[in-house]
């Protein structure tokens, strides 16, 4: 969504290479099932023709629904966008019948443009679904009637994107949510979507992602060993995107950063207790206290020679370590098995 006089970007801090991920990645059941999956129509309906409904895809894979038709594209289409771009930004709802469906969502058609309900957008959507039980579920709907606002509107990629969430939530349109949002707040949201680098969480018509690393101070392997699907949390935001529509969130950073206090509470020649969580070529990780893991390097997990760390130690093995160093700037602690039990 791009809009004349809104600052690209507010407050957001340089993002790392390694994390790029979180601000391009899509919501993968979103326009790339539109296009893969076409639509579900009444059997009444005559067949859809794909040149109608998506136009080419570049190799950045835009998804982009179409005009209705091409006589709406040709005869006022500018001022269709343009009622949508100020439905928009006044936060107005409409009733609309559902046209046609997908495993992605609902089709609707508004002011001879033709729209998405996104799955995640519908205030019941289904889950534990596969592919196919969730477009005949989604299906189901064809034909009922939506009470929704648009999210988006993007007369370039041709896209219009609604939401029933959105609508159901309150007088505030997405915009105003754009607009209010500010790094360092606070915001209560719902999870709508779990995916192998994170969780996105709707805050009212407009959705964030949390990204894996800012789910826990603790290492977490995947988003759903901590969220599940509609669950209603407390997030912090971390920076705001109006211009890219992306905001980022962080679970993590409610509460305290526990390397602020492992100087105080970790001494160099100290023995402590913790749990192997991760065993690799060059040695093994220990938890030491919530939050805080201390490396064992190899040369200081026993004494003698061994073909693997793993023949010493196993993930979930309960240790007594010594501490070699600490740098709690940089969040490293320096481990050592072999001189633990050494006065």
């Amino acid at each position: 969504m791009r809009q004349g006089g809104t600052d690209k970007t507010v407050g957001l801090r340089p993002i790392p290479a390694e994390d790029r991920e979180w601000w391009t990645a899509r919501e993968e059941e979103y326009w790339r099932s539109l296009v893969e999956h076409g639509q579900v129509v009444p059997e009444t309906a005559p067949p859809a023709d794909p040149q109608e409904i998506f136009s080419d895809l570049g190799l950045e894979e835009e998804y982009r629904p179409t005009l209705a038709s091409e006589a709406a594209r040709n005869n006022g289409a500018m001022s269709k966008w343009q009622r949508a771009q100020q439905a928009l930004e006044r936060g107005e709802s409409f009733s609309l019948w559902v046209s046609g469906a997908n495993r992605g969502g609902l089709l609707v058609e508004w002011n001879g443009l033709q729209g998405f309900v996104p799955a995640s957008q519908l205030k019941e959507m289904p889950r534990a679904l596969d592919p196919d039980e969730r477009t005949s579920e989604l299906a189901r709907r064809i034909g009922e009637r939506l009470t929704v606002c648009l999210i988006e509107v993007d007369e370039g990629q041709n896209r219009l994107v609604f939401s029933e969430r959105a609508a159901a939530s309150g007088p505030h349109s997405p915009t105003a949510i754009w607009n209010a949002l500010r790094p360092g707040e606070i915001r209560s949201g719902t999870v709508t979507n779990l995916t192998t680098f994170g969780a996105f969480v709707d805050l009212g018509g407009v959705e964030g992602l949390i990204h894996l690393s800012e789910l826990s101070w603790d290492r977490v392997r995947h988003p759903a060993d901590l969220l599940s699907l509609g669950q209603e949390l407390e997030v912090y935001v971390l920076g705001v995107n109006p211009d890219e529509q992306r905001v980022a969130l962080s679970l993590k950073r409610l509460r305290p950063d526990p390397w602020s206090r492992v100087e105080a509470d970790l001494r160099v020649g100290a023995v402590v207790e913790g749990v192997v969580t991760h065993v690799v070529s060059f040695g093994a990780f220990v938890r030491v206290a919530e939050g805080v893991e201390g490396l064992i390097h190899v040369s200081e997990l026993a004494e003698g020679s061994f073909l693997h760390p793993r023949n010493v130690v196993r993930e979930g093995d309960r240790v007594r370590v010594r501490v070699l160093n600490v740098d709690a700037a940089r969040h490293r602690l320096g481990l050592s098995l072999r001189q633990a039990y050494r006065t």
